[in-house]
Parts: C-alpha cells; structure tokens; sequence
C-alpha cells in the first residue's frame, strides 16, 4: 500500500493501531507528524471513518495548518474538511454553535490579552482593589491579574470556587483562633500534591505563619483579605467579560467543559461523531483540555496521544507535564509504541542528550513506567492492577552512521564570542558546498539576547530571519504607516512628517531634508509649516513639485480623515501615494514580506474596528498607544519560509518541531540558561491546583527539558557557546548545563572538546559566499487551489498574482458587506431550526412544530446581530441596505415559516480531489447549504446582485464543482443546484450532466497545471475596470 511504503514497523503500528487507547512516545526527529498525518489518512482511505467523524488537535494554527495539508496531500479522496485544529479553535467551534444553551452569546468576541487589559483598566473602579492597587501606579498589577485568571482556566478554577476558597480560608480562620487545634495541625501541612476536586477543597493555611513559624494573626487577615481581593477581582473580570459580549482563551475552554457537563445532548452529539480522537504535543496540555477530550472518549476509548515529557516546555503557559504521567492511570489498558528511529540527528549528538536529559529522573515516563515496585509504578484507578505497559526506553537511534560535530566556544567577551559564533557560521558554510543559510539556527533563551547577534550579521552582511513573535510596530513599513496616521491627526508632529518625507516615493534628497530642519528652526515653524510656507523661502520649481506632491497628498487625506475608517485611510494612503505601487515592484520576495507586515497591521485595525464604535485614525491611535502602554509592541506572525534562504535567530521556544543543519545555541552561562526562577506575581494558591505537581526542583528540570529541545534540533553539528565578560562587575560562570554535559571541567573551566577556532577574526564573506545570498526566484505552489484562485487566474494571471501570490490588502467593497451579513444571517436561522429539532428531543412538540416556533422577530434579531458596517460609501446607502435586507428576510421568512427545508449541511467545507499527470490536485470549498429533498441532495448557493434567469456554462461553473464534490465524498448522485438569488427570494436551478463535468475537471486541471508553471503575465481586458489593484498595475487596459 503506498500510503504505508515509506514508514518503519513502530511508525507502521502507530498508523494501523484500530481500537482502543494508544499513547506514542515520540522522541525527538523520530517522525511524529508523518505518524499523525498518514494515521488520519490511512482511517479516510481505509473506509474505517469518515473524515468529519476524527477530531485531531494541536497548540498551533501552524501546527493544524501542516497537519491538514499533509493528510490532504496523502489522501487520493475526496472529502469533507477534517476537524484538525487547535484546541481553542475547537472550543470556539462548538461554542458558537451550541454556546447559546447555557446563556453565552453565538456572536462573542474573542479577547487577546490587550483587550483583557484594556477592559480592567477602564473599570479599575469595579474592581476595588487595595493590595494590587498602589496609589503611585494603579495599573502595576493588571498584567498579573489576567496572567493569574488565565491560570485560574487552565485548572478550571471558576470564579465562584475561588470565592469559595476564600471562603472557607476564613472560616477556618475563625476556628483557628476560638482554639480548634485539628485545623491548625490540617493548616501547617505542607502536602500540596493531592489533586482536589471543586467540592471538596484542601485549604492549606501555611501563609498565616511568621519567620519563627509562629502563627500570626495580623500576617492572617492580611493574606485572607488578599485571597479575597484577588477572588472578587476573578468574578468582576469574568462578569465585565460577559457585558462585553466577549470571552478570553481560557474560556474557550471551561465554557465547553461546561457546555457538555450541563448539556448531555450536546456531549452525546459529538462522542457519536468523534469515533477517532488524535491529540498532538500531548505534553503540552493543561488539565482544563485534558478534562476536556476524556469527556468526548466513546466507549470504543479510540484515543490516540502523541507526545513526549522530556520536550514539555511550555509550563509558564499552563501546560500540565502530569498528563502524560497519568495517562496510563486514567487509560490503564492503553498500548504504547515507542518511537526511537531518529531521522534527523547523528548518533553522538542524541547520545549527548540523552544522557543529559536523564538527570530530570525520577520525573520522566520513561523512569516512572519501568520500576519495578508497586509503589513506584504508575496504577490504574482502582490501584488493583498494574497498567500493562512494556519496558520503555527512550534512547534514540540514528539511522545514519556519520558523526556529528559537537563544539564548545568560550570566549572572553560577549563581542568576541558573538564574532566567533559568525566567523564559525562562516567556515561552516564555505566548507559544506551543498549546505545553504536556512541550514543555520542560532538559539537564545530570550529574546533580548538577539540583539546583539543580529547587529553583528548584519555588519558581516548575512542574511538572517529573526522569529521574534513581537515587534511589529517597530518594522520601518508600519512605523512608515503609523507616522503618517500621526501626522493627519495632527500636523505639527514634526517627527512624524519628517519620517513620511524620507520615503522612497517622495525621492527628497539628504540636504533637502536637512534644509526643512534648519528652516524649520530659523523660523520656528513645525516642519509641516516648513512646507506650507515654500514660496516664501523659494525653493528650486523640481522641489516645488515634490513638496506640492506631499501637501496634495496630506489635503486629499485630511477631508478623507473625517468620515471614513482607519482602514480606508490606510488603503488611501498605501494606494494615493504611490508607495504599494512601490513595493510591489520590487523582486516578489521582497514585495512578499513587504505586503505580508501590511496584512498583519491591517488584521490588527480591523480587530480594532470589530470592536470600537469609533472607527477613525484618532481612536486607532489612542488604542495603539494604550496597547504600547500595556507592553505590546504588535503581535507578529513571522514565516520562517517565507523569505530568501537566511539564518534562523530563535527562541529555543521558537524552536520547538524545527530542525537544522548546523545549531548554535549562544550565551551559555549561569542565571541565562538556566535562569533564575521567577515566582508569578500572584500565586495560584496550592490548594485549587488539580494537577499532580512533580516533585524536585520543577524549574530546573523546565530549563532542563528546553536546553534538550535546544540540542535535538541540530542534524550534523552543535554548537555551545558562551563568555566570562557580559558588561558587569562579575566575570560570568559557565552554565550547569555544560557541566552536566562533561564538556566543561569543573575546576579551570577548560575545554574538553577542541575549540579549532578561537584565533580566527571575523571578515566579511568572500564574493563567492556573498554570490549565494541572492533571493531565489521560485513560487510557492499552494497546497490547495479555490474557485476564487482558478477564477482569478482565468481573468488575469498578474491580478492572481497580486491577490494570492503577493497577497496585497484591499478595499472592501458595498456588496460584499451586505452580502456576508445575509449569509451569516441564513446560517444562524438554520442552525437555531437544527438546535430546536435535534436538543429538545424531550419536548412533547414535534420538531417542524418547534422549527415553526421561530419568529420573524428572532430573524430580524439575528440579522441586526450579523450586521456587518464596513465599506459603505454614506450613512444614508447604509440605512437603505439595512432597510433592503430586513425586507429581503422578511420575505424569505415569510415564504418558508410553515415547511423550512430540511438543511444536512451548513457551510460545509470540502476538499474535492482531481488527478493530474503529476500527482493529486485539491479544490476546496465551502458550501452554504446542503438539503435533503426526500431522498435526494440538493446543493444551494446563496447569491446577492442582480438575479439571473439564464446561466452560462462558465457561471455555472462553481456549483459544477461543489456537485463533483458531494456526488464523490457522499457516493450519490445530486439531484439540484441551486443558485438562490436574496434580493427577489428565486431560485434558478440546474444539474451537471457527465459532459459537463468532465468540461469542468478539464478546464480545473489545466488551468492549476498554468499556476504551477510560475508565470503571471498581464491580460489587460474590458475586466481591468472592476479588478481591486488597477491603480497599481502599469498593464491595465485604459
């Protein structure tokens, strides 16, 4: 079987494993996403499930997006979209479904942790805060509050447990103090390791005592009134969540949690659909998600779990590492294969690993499942019975034979080890000829410590990507954009029109710039005043020109300013200055990570104006510099793979499923790795903690497990490197960790391992070298074709070009407004039909009656709910729509209240498979209804515009596809199509012969195999009038 082909024998049991629960121990480089993927596609292919009956889930939108690619790219199939997703994805998914049986709103926003800021600060007055209130600096604690409310979620701690435990911390307060000596002696235990449930809550009272271990009331109340402050603030926040409409990531889960404990209809629902259930990084749940799948387990317990403890990294995010310790007492009969093949590393650097991985003993699985005492062993439930599991050994095994490079630099400054680093990374580079900069990482504990390795590559002119996940409004671009925001909002903001005067576009020369400051000063004008004021100081008729060229432009947006949105200002400004047009004529990489920070900011000012009633560029800045206020600095979404080949500067976090050629992991001394514990500002108290807490030093063996993760990504060579001079008083000492590897000697602090290079100074690469750090001229296939793309593509290859290859921002548009509110509106209405006929099985009405109970009121609702305010061009065209689709429901209404159509599917995502001469090709959609008429299928698309009774082949076109779709993956013919058109409520329907969809599969085929040769040329038409980037294209038919 070829989807097999290719695995070893415990990659292959993995894949075929059937029934039951099964933990893999997947080491590092051992394969564990192929696993993951082929199993899922091997259930599909296999005719085991369908693909809409396996719920796969993983931490990262990165992480699900390559899980599905692959599964797609295996599988020969069509096929419904797969639930692979995060788990907050998930839990949003079903929340905005069923979210309404337990009081939550469909429509709720999700807040990220500005937003969380920014709701305490403006109702800090609600909180009544004393203790985490300090006069000179009210706000100092608010990023505390929410980063301990969010550990309060990952544990499932509601707000009324903690203010039960503030509670009960009290009362035994009182008996402590009228003399019950049971509960002081309960109150000095110090065993915090017993998991507790909300009912039955361990309070431990260790706080209450001084120094001398004495109790002391004064330190009692104080901490009591603390634990009460901190459990009011919960329930505030929560509440201030609620009147918002919003949630946070926490609750994506514990809502759910919620959701199916209350509501069993719901839960039965999905145990029946998830007949397979797959979790990824396994390790890095917390006890909340964790909670979560052991609810969706069926009675076939078809639960897989991926992961390994010694890579569980993420404990400051909540992860919980005793999951994985306790999956075999919550799965006593589990099977557990061990992957142990290593395709990534040579042998030496994996035994290197091991060896110092294995000092985290006795808090590994590997440890934990293989002693042989009852004690020690991990026991079922009952603890009658052992957990059958086989001996576990966790050593990795190279499936090549060379030997990997393991070297130590050590310096005596920071500046020298730095320079060594590069010179290292130079001598690699010319010496492997087939190796190229992406086969380069340079791993920091922390951020701060890139820095200076980037200022250094960047005088010795290499290429380099840093993985930062912060920063974005320190990228020159949107500095560029965010300045001149700065500048309509106020014209005298010298610093911002001096940076809009440097642009590129504007072309001012270096002493031009430096006469408008020097004038500017004379005069004692701003320097927009500078500009204004031209004809006095009588500037040459070409600088004329460009100043008149930046006023004109400022003008048109300052009368723009004052009705449209930040976002409409923004693609003003992008597209009237001639800067998109800039960038976009540069080589398509560069434009590619040009566009790609301006998609980012423009994502973050239309989260911006989802949220605020104010839309205008003055708001958007008081939230921007609110948001800096609270340490933001703009989320950035870097694509390692994105640019021209570079050297990876990462976080060993950053890191984590990432491999390299050649790693570096830098600034290897004491208190930066490992670094100095730093205790949460507001402890989460011991006895709400559910999960198991290892014992020993839990931080040392975090930073442990992480220094692993650091050396598992090298493939050939690793590099450790470090200095005794870092700018302070007191020389530097090696780090532990070098110590524990034996390659450091205790006493002199000497080199075990050769340092070849310590002499070498650092010089710029040779013209040979500096020839390879040219931008490749390649294009990224996409793992999936749209209709959208083939139609793009069809029109103009240069207008697909610049919409899904550069991925240029644009305006939105009237019609497509009002159009998705209609949309979201019709899904609503059905899916509230599907909740009254499928969940109140209990009701004595029947389930068309109770589908009959909705009103054209609770309609309407919805669709004043779903209104969506963007793109109309006057107040008064908005009323008029908003009239025009309240009368188009109305009819629909009207026309269906009494025999509503039977709806199998709504937004129904597919994958549709079509072959080529060189492989499978995916189409992917998503379908806005799919009924059932008697026993047929009738597929409808919902249409605004104007209605059309006659249809040629190419409209036609789309539906075509969405019939190839169903008719594959439901093995049964479509009866209709059907193009329902809103604004007069008719339908025009149809239906694909076999002609006309071989016509289509053809005219698919051909043009993907057009999209992979690369080329885009223009194909100016009677189109280019309609087409979203005419004023950028020079080839645009006039």
């Amino acid at each position: 079987m070829s989807l097999l082909k290719d695995l070893n024998q415990e990659q292959l049991s993995a894949v075929m494993h059937k029934n039951g629960s099964l933990l893999i121990v997947a080491g590092a480089g051992t394969g564990k996403t192929t696993v993951i993927a082929q199993r899922i596609a091997y259930l599909i292919e296999q005719g085991l499930t369908k693909a809409d009956e396996i719920l796969a889930l993983t931490f990262t939108e990165k992480a699900a997006a390559e899980m599905e690619a692959r599964v797609g790219a295996l599988l020969p199939v069509s096929y419904f979209d797969l639930w692979i997703s995060t788990f907050h994805s998930f839990g949003e998914k079903i929340l905005k479904e069923h979210g309404l049986t337990i009081g939550l709103p469909t429509d709720f926003k999700l807040f990220n942790e500005f937003e969380q800021w920014a709701l305490i600060k403006k109702n800090l007055d609600k909180f009544n805060l004393d203790y985490y209130c300090p006069l000179g600096n009210p706000t100092k604690f608010i990023q505390a509050l929410i980063k301990h409310f969010g550990r309060a979620k990952d544990e499932n701690i509601s707000p009324t447990d903690y203010l039960k435990y503030a509670e009960e911390l009290m009362e035994n307060l009182d008996n402590m103090l009228s003399g019950n000596k049971n509960v002081k002696s309960k109150c000095k235990t110090k065993k915090f390791k017993t998991a507790v449930n909300d009912q039955q809550l361990n309070i431990n009272l260790e706080n209450f005592y001084n120094a001398d271990n004495e109790f002391d009331q004064n330190i009692a109340k104080q901490e009591i009134a603390r634990v009460n402050e901190v459990a009011n603030a919960y329930h505030v926040y929560q509440q201030l969540l609620l009147d918002n409409n919003a949630l946070d990531f926490g609750d994506l889960i514990n809502y759910c949690l919620k959701l199916f404990k209350s509501r069993p209809a719901v839960l039965e629902k999905y145990k029946k659909q998830f007949k397979f259930i797959l979790l990824d990084e396994f390790q890095d749940t917390n006890w909340a998600q964790y909670e979560l799948i052991k609810l969706l387990i069926n009675n076939n317990k078809n639960l897989v779990v991926v992961g390994d403890d010694d890579q569980a990294i993420f404990r400051f995010r909540g992860a919980s590492m005793s999951n994985i310790l306790q999956f075999k007492k919550d799965f006593p009969e589990s099977k557990e294969i061990i992957l142990t093949k290593n395709y990534r590393s040579n042998q030496n650097i994996l035994d290197l690993s091991y060896n110092f991985i294995k000092l985290n003993n006795p808090n590994r699985l590997e440890w934990q499942l293989n002693q042989k005492s009852p004690k020690q062993s991990i026991q079922n439930v009952t603890g009658q019975a052992k957990a059958k599991s086989q001996k576990l050994n966790k050593k990795l095994i190279a499936q090549n034979e060379q030997k990997g490079e393991i070297e130590v630099i050590n310096k005596q400054t920071l500046s020298d080890e730095i320079k060594q680093v590069i010179e290292k990374i130079i001598e690699l580079k010319i010496k492997d000829k087939i190796c190229n900069w992406n086969d380069f990482a340079i791993l920091v504990r922390a951020n701060d410590s890139a820095k200076v390795f980037i200022n250094e590559l960047e005088q010795a002119q290499l290429p380099y990507i840093f993985g930062a996940s912060r920063g974005l409004y320190l990228k020159p671009l949107i500095i560029d954009v965010i300045s001149y925001f700065k500048l309509l909002d106020n014209y005298h903001e010298s610093r911002a029109v001096y940076r809009i005067l440097n642009l590129p576009i504007f072309s001012f020369t270096y002493q031009e710039l430096i006469n408008f400051n020097f004038l500017a000063y004379k005069k004692a004008w701003s320097l927009y005043e500078t500009l204004i004021n031209a004809n006095i100081w009588q500037p040459t008729k070409e600088l004329l020109e460009k100043i008149n060229k930046v006023l004109a432009l400022i003008n048109k947006h300052t009368n723009l300013v004052k009705s449209k949105t930040v976002s409409e200002i923004f693609l003003a400004f992008m597209n009237d200055s001639g800067y998109l047009q800039y960038l976009t004529s540069q080589d398509d990489q560069v434009s590619k990570e040009a566009i790609n920070l301006l998609n980012q900011f423009m994502k973050r000012i239309k989260a911006f104006e989802a949220s605020s009633d104010d839309k205008s560029v003055k708001s958007f800045l008081e939230e921007l510099s609110l948001e800096i206020e609270a340490g933001g600095g703009g989320n950035l979404d870097v694509d390692l793979d994105i640019g021209p080949e570079a050297i990876k500067i990462l976080t060993v976090h950053g890191a984590k499923g990432l491999e390299f050629k050649y790693v570096f992991v830098v600034n290897l001394v004491d208190k930066r790795f490992p670094t100095i514990e730093r205790s949460e500002q507001i402890e989460l108290p011991n006895a709400l903690i559910k999960e198991i807490l290892p014992t020993g030093d839990i931080h040392l063996q975090e930073e442990r497990r992480l220094f692993y993760v650091a050396m598992t990504r090298a493939k050939t060579g690793l590099y450790f490197s470090l200095a005794k001079d870092y700018g302070g008083l007191r020389k530097k000492k090696p780090s532990r960790f070098l110590e524990e590897l034996g390659l450091i000697n205790n006493n002199d602090n000497d080199l075990e391992c050769s340092n070849k290079s310590q002499n070498l100074k650092l010089t710029p690469p040779a013209p040979s070298l500096s020839g390879k750090i040219s931008i490749q001229k390649s294009i990224t296939v996409p793992s999936y074709f749209s209709y959208t793309q083939l139609v793009a593509f069809s029109h103009c290859p240069y207008q697909y070009r610049f919409a899904h290859i550069l991925k240029i921002p644009v305006s939105g548009k009237e019609q497509f407004s009002f159009g998705k509110t209609l949309h979201i509106t019709l899904q609503k209405l059905f899916s509230l039909i599907n909740e009254k006929k499928g969940l109140r099985q209990a009701n004595l009405f029947s389930s068309q009656e109770l589908a009959e109970n909705i009103t054209l009121e609770e309609v309407l609702e919805l669709y004043k709910n779903s209104w969506i305010d963007d793109w109309y061009e006057s107040k008064k065209k908005k009323e008029e729509r908003y009239k025009q689709g309240q009368k188009i429901l109305t009819v629909f209404y009207k026309k269906y209240k009494n025999n509503w159509p039977k709806t199998l599917f709504l937004e129904k995502g597919f994958n549709v498979k079509l072959a080529d001469d060189y492989g499978w090709n995916t189409i992917r959609g998503v379908i806005d209804r799919i009924d059932q008429v008697g026993s047929k299928i009738k597929i409808v698309d919902y249409k605004t515009g104007q209605p059309k009774s006659k249809l040629t082949f190419d409209e036609k076109e789309q539906l075509f596809i969405y019939q190839i779709a169903v008719e594959e993956i439901f093995k049964q013919p479509v009866a209709s199509l059907a193009f329902y058109y809103l604004d007069n409520n008719t339908e025009v329907e149809f239906l694909g012969d076999k002609d006309d969809l071989a016509k289509v599969k053809e005219k698919v085929i051909l043009t993907i195999s057009k999209i992979k040769k690369g080329v885009f040329p223009p194909q100016p038409s009677q189109l280019c009038k309609f087409c979203d980037f005419k004023n950028i294209c020079e080839f645009r038919q006039s």
